[in-house]
Order: structure tokens, then sequence, then C-alpha cells
């Protein structure tokens, strides 16, 4: 049987007890009160590393989004030619297409060789790629470092499973909630910070201050941090009993530990286009995660130059999204559990489903569109700028409206597989949030806001059924496939 992580290892070791009788294996797990258990470690040293992990998430976040109002500005500074609306929404969504080749790696090593190196290694890449950014001389170079900090980007996976690693089920609602909560304060005021900053002293300072900034969060994880994944730690205690007992320590291959990461690279491809039911809301959703890069690569186009904002401005505009996802997960957090119990109430067999997680993406996914057709005519008919920011917030409310939701579905339907699961997701999410926003500005050039953003909005409506299908069909659906079976 292979060990999980919440299962102990059996250490193979030879040696004596103290009264003469030979062992040749034990089971090797934490002992109440072991100072290495990470879930008995001080409450208020795992809540200072959850704090670090929500500033590395913070800082993640601010870089990513901090270049969005100046980046037709960057591509003409580093370009003999004017930023076509392509170009410039390059420079933003390529940082996608980097996470989306990151988490392939990034969480299959952290099981192999533990958290800790893992986050310091993609750390240290990250300082790097970014100051690379911040010199560039050619757009080119700026984008492939752009693409390489999004593929470092370690936070954003392994967050959840450190927290998983040291607070036991039933504490981990807060502190996810702590790093959830974080991104969106860097997406936030990363544009507002960064457009004034841009706007005063340049944008290649905006940038050398969040390398700054992970610089920070870096020497605190080397020199605070410790490994929290459970196998890593028992594997090192194992290695040392052997040293003990005169024996040689296990290694493992180089074929066996490529094995090993190969399997865990395919597994997440495995399981998404093994699910018909996993891959069409896997549709549904990279579409309406993409509707958040259409509006950070497009709104500051329409505020500078339909609207005549500086790009301090441009920035600060920004929070109304946040705002508006910010409620929605305030609204997720009070009514998805009460929702989900009201219906297993209702249920004749008293037994939860994973589709009685989806009422609130059904309504996300009709609404999202909607928001959208709205941002494209105000914009198109220069209607006050106060309503274009109202639906630049409705935007964010629908859109995490519909994501929060899937992704406790994920979680439930597909149980032992939910980690390869929401890898999946993220990736082909990545990849829509990469290619799909750069038709946008093409679009506008030729219909104009309105029509373009009509387009757009079609697409998403289009695909707006998926989750009510699912609701009401899924649990047939999903037998179908060994990883949705599920309860």
């Amino acid at each position: 049987m292979t060990a999980t992580e919440e299962q102990p290892l059996l250490a193979s070791v030879s040696g004596s007890r103290e009264d003469g009788v030979k062992h040749t294996g034990i089971i090797l797990d934490f002992d109440k009160g072991d100072v290495e258990n990470p879930r008995e470690w001080p409450v208020t040293y795992k809540w200072a590393m959850v704090s670090l992990l929500a500033l590395t998430a913070f800082t993640v976040t601010f870089t990513c989004i901090s270049v969005v109002p100046v980046a037709g500005q960057i591509v003409d500074e580093l370009s003999d030619h004017t930023a076509s609306p392509s170009t410039s929404a390059l420079l933003v969504t390529i940082w996608e297409l980097g996470e989306a080749a990151g988490p392939l790696l990034i969480a299959p090593l952290s099981e192999v060789y533990g958290r800790y190196p893992v986050m310091n290694a993609c750390n240290v890449l990250f300082i790097l790629a970014s100051i690379l950014a911040a010199r560039s001389e050619s757009t080119a170079l700026f984008i492939g470092a752009r693409a390489l900090t999004g593929a470092a980007v370690a936070s954003n996976v392994l967050n959840p499973a450190i927290i998983g690693d040291i607070f036991e089920s039933e504490q981990r609602g807060s502190t996810l909630s702590l790093v959830t909560l974080a991104p969106l304060i860097g997406g936030a005021i990363g544009p507002a910070i960064g457009g004034a900053i841009a706007q005063t002293l340049g944008w290649r300072r905006v940038l050398l201050i969040a390398a700054a900034l992970a610089v920070a969060c870096e020497l605190t994880f080397f020199t605070c941090f410790r490994e929290t994944y459970k196998m890593v730690i028992l594997k090192r205690r194992i290695a040392h009993m052997q040293e003990d007992a005169g024996q040689d320590p296990i290694e493992h291959t180089g074929d066996v530990a490529g094995n090993k990461l190969w399997n865990a690279i395919i597994r997440p491809f495995t399981v998404l286009f093994g699910s018909g039911v996993l891959l069409a809301l896997s549709l549904f959703g990279s579409v309406m995660f993409s509707y958040f890069y259409v509006i950070s690569t497009t709104l500051p186009g329409i505020l500078l130059e339909e609207y005549g904002f500086t790009p301090a401005q441009t920035g600060t505009s920004f929070i109304c999204f946040s705002v508006g996802s910010f409620i929605s997960i305030l609204i997720c957090n009070f009514s998805l559990d009460r929702i989900y119990i009201r219906l297993c109430d209702k249920d004749p067999s008293n037994k939860g489903h994973p589709e009685y997680r989806l009422p609130l993406t059904i309504v996300g996914g009709i609404a999202l569109p909607l928001s959208v057709l709205a941002y494209g005519w105000i914009a198109h008919f220069r209607l006050p700028v106060a309503l274009l920011l109202i639906s630049v917030g409705l935007m964010g409310f629908n859109l995490l409206m519909s994501m929060v939701p899937l992704s406790a579905y994920v979680v439930d339907a597909c149980g032992p597989y939910s980690a390869s699961a929401l890898t999946g997701v993220i990736v082909s999410r990545c990849l829509m949030g990469t290619f799909l926003p750069l038709t946008a500005g093409p679009l506008a050039e030729k219909f104009g806001y309105g029509w373009a953003f009509t387009l757009l909005s079609l697409l998403s409506l289009g695909l707006a059924p998926i989750p009510f299908f699912v609701f009401r069909y899924g649990e047939k659906w999903r037998q179908a496939s060994k990883f949705t079976r599920g309860p």
C-alpha cells in the first residue's frame, strides 16, 4: 500500500532494543507532543507562518497587477513602434501562461523534496525574474521575464497544502480565508500604487519595489520557516535511524524519482480528461476567470483614452473590482454551507451531493455575461465613469460568485483525486486567462467596445447552462468516471 500524507511510514531498520530483542521493522509516526510534528507547533508560530504565506501571496499579486495601468507605456518604451492592444495585453496575461506551467512541477517537487526547499528555490527564481523584468530593454525579454515570474509562483500552489500540513481540518477555515483575502488586497492596491509610482518614478521602480518585497519574504522564509510536509520529515527520521543502526540510507535512483515526477505531472490531465463533468465545468470556469484579465487589459485604455484619467487614477479604479470580489467572498462564506445543508435536508435520502455546491455558481454564471455586456456599452457611449466602475465591481462580484463554489464542488466530487483535479482546473484556467483576453483589444478596434463585449458576453452566456445541467444531472453523469464517482 502506498503511504499517504496522513499515514505513518514503515521504517526498515535492523537493530536491537535494550532487552536484546532484534527488530527488522517499525511503524514510524509522530508521537503525541513530538516537537517535529507541524500540527503540534506553538499556535503563535503557526499563525506567524500563515501571515508570512499571506504576505507572499499579496506580493505575488502586487507584482502581477501593478504594471496593468502602464502596460502600453512599457511597450512604447521598449519597442520602436506604438503598442498594439494585443502586445500590451500580452504583457499582463503572459503571467498566466507561466502560472499554468509552474504547478505541474512545483506540486510534485514539494512532495518529493519537501515544501521548504521548493518554496525557497521558487522565491529566489521569482526575485531574479522580477529584477530581470525591471532591467529589460526589449519587449521580448520583458515578456519572457514575466512568464518566468508566473512559473515561479509557489505560494498559490503550496499555501493550501502548507496550511493542511500544520492545521487540523476544523482549524483551516480562517487560515485559508486569510491567504485568500491577501491576493485580493494585492489586486486592489497593486494597480493604485503601481500607477502612482510609474507616473512619478517610472515603471521600473514598480517592479524593483515588488522585488524588494519578495526579498523580505524570502529572507524570512529562509531563516524562520521549517519543513511542514509530514512524509519528508518522517523519511529524514528514517534516514537518521538507519545511520544510527549502521546501515546505509536507502536512496532513490534517478529513474525512480524521474518516474514519480512524471506520473505526478500527467496525473492532473488524466483526471481532467477522464471526467466529462469535470472537463465541462473546467471550460466554464476558465472562461469566467479570463474576464479578470479582460478587464485588466482593457480598463486602463478606456480610462486613459476615453475618460482622460491619469495612470495613478487608473490604478486606483481597480479597487472597484476587488471590492466586488470581497463582498462575493463574504456572501459565499456565509451561505455556501447553509445552502448545502438546506438542500441535504430536502433530499429524501438525507444525503449530501457535490452538486449542492452549485446554486451560487448558476447565479454567477448568468449574471456575469450581463455585467460584461453593461461594461462594454457603457464604455462605447462614454456614459458616466461611475457607471463604468460599478460594472467593474459587478464583474468582480459575479466572477467570485462563480468560482468559489466551483472549487468546492471539485473537492467534494473528486475526493481523493481533488488535488490533481484542482491542478488540472488551474492549468486550463491559466491558459484561457492568457489567450482569451488577447482578443478583446482587436475586437474593440474593429467593432467598438459595445459590440466587442457583446460577442464576449455571448461566449460566456453560451456556457452559463453548464453548471445548471451539472446541478440537475451531475449525480448520474459523474458515475461515468472513476475520478468523479465520489459520494
